[in-house]
């Protein structure tokens, strides 16, 4: 028995009892600096002031984007000292728009998190369609230009000063935006815990940093099978950008035996993943100082494109048998399975096995 079914057997050890290692925590402390926001009237909620649900509902004429009226914030993007991705073409705003459409025109639009809009061009886009945005930007330079947007919008939008991909970052110390913690962002947003099995809450949508990428793919994994993070507040939706590389390593099956890996099992695992839309990356736009699109090498599979995709957390992933208490020992138990493909099952499982009884040793004698 080769490692490729290793993710099978997976819900199966699981049975046997539940198993626990060590889970990643955060000890930051937080900066109050940040203003209250309002979301969705169907999400569990606490009270909120700021992000309007009758302004959703409100029948405002969209005005033609004129990129003129963005010049200052596109400099200021072609600039960036950053690698970072923008969407200032208004045909792929279109474009995008449709993948994450349709939603309800006649009730309060949906709530979107974008992360990093940059010069908002994409933002003006999805206010002009009836969604309610809060605009999460990590980089200070481009907030005075979404606040005019905001102060112009009636409610609709909010802005706020924080890295999507930055929150609970992990270590010891003060934080200061635009890292921060999940929990205090959506206390802020209005947003409660919710049930696993309630509809979506709200969606996320982004473009991943190409320097990063696996190791954002990476924690994401582990908050949704801890059920931490953002997955506390319910299945939140991704609709993502993503290197076309790093798609077909998440949608490969067994048998592919050079991309199908840990991240490939648990992923599918996880979520519902649908491809919504592939773009070149000479459409973004990419600061000057890396010159050109900046695309990165791939030899042994096409990355000729950033892939749109949706990932959508399962409505049935916890079980009796898979719970938020032994997420982190299915997740070694895969690693370990898919370590070496060529190899052995039974090898794998042994080996896991060892590391197990270490574990529990060692948690014995430090209750003695």
């Amino acid at each position: 028995m080769t490692s490729i079914g290793g993710t099978r057997l997976g819900q199966c050890i699981l049975r046997i009892g539940t198993l626990t290692l060590g889970s990643r925590h955060c000890c930051y402390k937080q900066s109050p600096d940040i203003p209250a926001l309002m979301v969705a009237p169907n999400v569990h909620l606490i009270p909120y002031r700021q992000l309007s649900v009758v302004a959703g509902r409100k029948k405002i004429k969209p005005s033609p984007i004129d990129l003129q009226d963005f010049s200052h914030a596109i400099k200021i993007a072609k600039s960036s000292r950053h690698l970072r991705r923008f969407i200032t073409d208004t045909d792929l705003t279109k474009t995008v728009l449709k993948c994450l459409q349709p939603w309800d025109q006649r009730a309060a639009g949906p709530i979107i998190l974008e992360c990093n809009p940059g010069p908002g061009i994409f933002t003006k886009t999805l206010l002009d369609a009836g969604a309610r945005v809060v605009a999460l930007e990590s980089n200070t330079d481009f907030i005075p230009s979404l606040q005019v947007l905001q102060n112009n919008l009636d409610g609709k939008l909010k802005v706020v000063h924080c890295d999507f991909f930055k929150l609970d970052p992990l270590g010891e110390g003060s934080m200061q935006p635009p890292a921060m913690y999940s929990s205090t962002l959506f206390d802020l947003l209005g947003i409660s815990e919710a049930q696993w099995t309630a509809d979506v809450p709200f969606q996320v949508f982004g473009i991943f940093s190409q320097r990063n990428e696996s190791k954002i793919l990476w924690k994401h994994i582990y908050n949704i099978y801890e059920r931490r993070s953002i997955y506390r507040y319910g299945r939140i939706e991704l609709n993502v950008f993503i290197s076309e590389k790093q798609y077909m390593k998440l949608t490969s099956q067994p048998g592919d035996m050079r991309n199908y890996q840990a991240l490939s099992a648990l992923y599918q695992a996880a979520y519902d993943i649908h491809l919504l839309h592939m773009e070149p990356w000479s459409s973004f736009l990419t600061p000057s100082r890396f010159k050109g699109p900046a695309i990165p090498k791939s030899v042994v599979v096409p990355n000729d494109h950033l892939c749109l995709v949706r990932m959508t957390p399962k409505r049935n992933l916890f079980t009796d048998c898979l719970t938020a208490a032994n997420g982190n020992s299915f997740i070694a138990m895969v690693k370990q399975c898919l370590g070496k493909r060529r190899a052995k099952l039974i090898d794998r499982l042994k080996n896991l096995h060892t590391v197990w009884q270490a574990s529990e040793s060692i948690c014995m004698n430090c209750r003695l």
